[in-house]
């Protein structure tokens, strides 16, 4: 019975930066995955073929050309599911290459199979074969991250009625499709096929999508989704879906009724951890198959650590890998440093957004006085030629000590753009840094030095008010 000092069920961000933290260590670390999912959710159907997707969709389209070549430029007539599906399985296969090679080149043990507890420090590790080894643990990391929530009410046959997992094996382009849930995946999946012409209709129960995003942002977002012919349903429950040989109706609970080729439900996800025994730990899943955490990532049971989208918000693979390395210095005693507590989010959509910080309506509770400094990518030398007049890049400057309080991006390379107002944030640095620095030019970043100078004459003229007035008083 092979024994180590960590064993991480899972294989995707998490659990590799787990397991290879340890390593780093010198801690003898294994990983339990099965064959078909090395390299977890987030490589196989998950993050990486999701955003490739988005890109390949993005070239092939031309759609980000347009304003420059006229609206009826694209770079392929008729595109095809293997159209994009070549260049996800080519990037798929090369990621998993690459974690392959860093867990061996660690000197990780990759056991393949499912795991499943049988005692708090045992786990059975079940083979396709239908062998069964035993390895034991001094500490283990549980992070197996989640599939797509699926009512039992709905029907799913992978082909006209899917998840978000299922989506990316359909073997057309549907011309009209019912997505169910306006979250993260249901956004960033019906702004894709949008681009490519689907007739795209989005049912949420919720008022409005992406709450926890800047309004500004999300209505910018809106406005572009719904001019490439998204139609919203906001505040508004699926009932059922049928299934005819035309295609599907989605009856809602309001009595509509929506046709449509292929519905994709996309409703929340659930936490692999029912197959995991994981009650013969001393543990309990909670909500949606959840895992609860402290501070350091320890379940109930001290040596026993959860990360990743198992422990729930924010569920991000950039978020995930922090988590798992923390897990692993904190298991092992080695100090993880400090937490800077700014994590960007991002948003794949297309019009992309992501954001650092807090929103306007959260400083407004608070009662935060802060200014607002924004740049329309339209008004950067940039912007103009790549063909992006709608993008926006906004900083929220607190009013008296003038730092950073958010950074909320819209628009081609919001996500990479965000980072360096989330530094700023890090650092501690002032809005002043950004008017003083020296951006590369044209680039879309000189958008901070344009969105910082805009805060920062609001600011001037609230003191130019004010000293107006004292001189007044003073009878100057």
């Amino acid at each position: 019975m092979d024994h180590f000092d960590l064993v991480v069920i899972g294989s995707g961000p998490a659990g590799q930066k787990a397991a290879i933290a340890a390593a780093k260590l010198g801690k003898r670390a294994a990983v339990i995955e099965r064959r078909d999912m090395v390299g977890g959710v987030c490589i196989n159907t998950g993050t990486v073929p999701s955003k490739t997707m988005r890109e390949a969709v993005l070239y092939l389209t031309g759609l980000s050309q347009r304003e420059l070549y006229g609206q009826s430029y694209r770079l392929k007539a008729d595109i095809t599911v293997a159209d994009l599906s070549a260049r996800t399985q080519h990037v798929v296969g090369k990621e998993i290459d690459v974690i392959q090679n860093q867990l061996a080149r660690n000197r990780v043990a990759l056991l393949i199979g499912s795991a499943r507890f049988i005692g708090p420090h045992q786990i059975a590790v079940d083979g396709v074969d239908g062998d069964c080894t035993t390895v034991t643990a001094e500490n283990v990391v549980i992070a197996v991250g989640t599939r797509p929530a699926r009512p039992s009410s709905v029907d799913f046959d992978g082909a006209t009625i899917v998840d978000s997992d299922q989506i990316l094996g359909m073997d057309h382009v549907p011309q009209s499709m019912v997505v169910v849930g306006a979250g993260v995946i249901g956004i960033e999946y019906a702004s894709m096929f949008a681009a490519l012409g689907t007739k795209v209709t989005v049912v949420e129960k919720r008022p409005t999508m992406l709450d926890f995003c800047d309004k500004e942002i999300i209505e910018a977002l809106q406005y572009q989704l719904r001019d490439r012919g998204v139609t919203f349903r906001f505040s508004e429950s699926v009932k059922t879906v049928e299934t005819h040989s035309g295609g599907t109706i989605t009856v809602l609970e309001s009595g509509k009724k929506i046709p449509a080729d292929t519905v994709l439900y996309s409703a929340g996800r659930q936490g692999v951890t029912d197959e995991l025994d994981i009650d013969k730990a001393g543990l309990s899943g909670g909500e949606r198959g959840r895992l609860v955490v402290n501070e350091n990532f320890q379940t109930s049971q001290p040596h026993i650590y959860a990360v990743g989208d198992v422990i729930g918000f924010p569920a991000l693979a950039a978020t995930s890998m922090e988590q798992g390395r923390r897990a692993a210095y904190h298991a092992f005693g080695e100090p993880a440093g400090g937490d800077c507590g700014v994590q960007p989010i991002g948003i794949y959509s297309i019009p992309e957004v992501s954001y650092v910080g807090a929103t306007e309506d959260e400083l407004t509770t608070d009662n935060v006085p802060f200014e607002v400094g924004v740049a329309r990518y339209k008004e950067l030398a940039r912007g103009a030629i790549m063909g992006d007049s709608y993008g926006m890049l906004k900083l929220l400057v607190h009013a008296t000590d003038r730092t950073l309080l958010g950074v909320h991006v819209f628009g081609s390379n919001a996500a990479e753009l965000v980072h360096i107002g989330q530094t700023v944030m890090g650092c501690g640095g002032t809005v002043d840094y950004l008017v003083n620095a020296v951006f590369n030019y044209p680039t879309l970043a000189e958008g901070y030095k344009v969105a910082a100078l805009d805060a920062v004459n609001k600011m001037r003229a609230i003191s130019r008010v004010i000293g107006a007035s004292q001189e007044h008083e003073l009878g100057v």
